[in-house]
């Protein structure tokens, strides 16, 4: 006996074989990751931008049973690194962990930026962050003892109390410029390459003051060498509880991170976004992977996608107005 099929069974049957080649065509969650994961680096290696890498990376693979490189691509404020990313297949092998730099700050400095931050990427996770502190150089420590007697002092000689700075466009330089702006007064800003400079100079006593990441400074302060006048997080350090806040000096508007934060080219699917975010909150939960970042004095965060995705849409307003009322230019 012959069976009739009913009306539309072909019609069905190619949607069953379309769906199905439509899940072997795409990355989904649970066959990915089935090949190495490469996580770029936009910044030179052993900063804290690449030892948040690797030690999420590490953790990673551990998780997934494979491969996560990572490889250093430095340059231009972090664009380069960043533009390969947002060139790559939007498939979860290819992820950028950055600071603010490349994300925020680059596109209101370098004309002809090759990809745009507001639109071509995934935004998965902020995973650590850390204030900055305002730190005096062992000559000034014992004449300064507050933020009152900074702005004093550059009230008394304006354009000339020297602020050191890891670079023109970098998170200590627009701390300070947004400094300058709250408090009315302007320092003289001293760029460095790099923050490690920056900071032997100012252990030198050769510059006056400086914004500086707390996880980058405060071995020196913890030893004398510098001393801590405030922080610019909403909350004090957990690794200098002493130190003030600005908004409790009276500077508001003044909570500033430095962060470092995982992303994906664009239009990554949603399954292997959630993936990823899981493993890495996962990670950034790890004791070991916590206790080697909060010894670093890094804040773990671990934020949704979506809340990434609105932090940065607000520090990339912010820093454009800090940037266009300072007038500031690469340099």
């Amino acid at each position: 006996m012959t069976t009739t099929p009913k009306p539309g069974w072909k019609k069905i049957a190619a949607l069953v074989c379309a769906s199905a080649a439509a899940l072997a065509a795409s990355p989904s969650a649970w066959a990915w990751p089935d090949k190495p994961v490469t996580i770029i680096v936009p910044f030179p290696a052993g900063g804290a931008t690449d030892t948040v890498a690797r030690a999420i990376g590490n953790n990673l693979g551990q998780q997934w049973g494979q491969s996560v490189v990572v490889e250093n691509k430095a340059g231009a404020t972090g664009s380069i690194g960043a533009a390969q990313v947002a060139r790559a297949p939007a498939d979860g092998y290819t992820l950028l962990v950055s600071s603010l730099a490349p994300l925020v700050v680059a596109p209101h400095l370098i004309k002809g930026l090759p990809y745009d931050p507001t639109r071509d990427f995934s935004y998965i996770t902020v995973a650590v962050q850390t204030a900055n502190v305002l730190v005096v150089n062992p000559q000034l420590a014992p004449k300064v003892n507050n933020v009152q007697d900074v702005i004093a002092m550059l009230k008394a000689k304006p354009d000339t109390v020297s602020f050191a700075t890891s670079g023109a466009g970098s998170s200590d330089h627009l701390t300070a410029e947004l400094f300058w702006q709250k408090t009315g007064t302007k320092g003289l800003h001293v760029p460095y390459k790099g923050g490690a400079p920056a900071t032997a100079d100012l252990l030198g006593s050769q510059v006056d003051m400086s914004f500086q990441n707390v996880n980058s400074v405060f071995p020196h302060i913890k030893s004398g060498k510098l001393k801590a006048i405030a922080v610019t997080g909403n909350k004090r350090s957990a690794v200098l509880p002493d130190v003030p806040t600005m908004a409790e000096a009276g500077i508001d508007g003044m909570d500033v991170y430095a962060w470092q934060a995982f992303a994906a080219p664009k239009n990554l699917p949603a399954d292997v976004r959630t993936k990823l975010h899981d493993g890495i909150v996962k990670a950034l939960h790890d004791p070991a992977v916590s206790k080697q970042f909060t010894d670093m004095g890094l804040e773990i965060v671990g934020n949704s996608p979506e809340a990434f995705t609105e932090f940065q849409r607000k520090e990339f307003a912010r820093w454009k107005q800090v940037i266009t009322t300072g007038n500031i230019t690469a340099q």
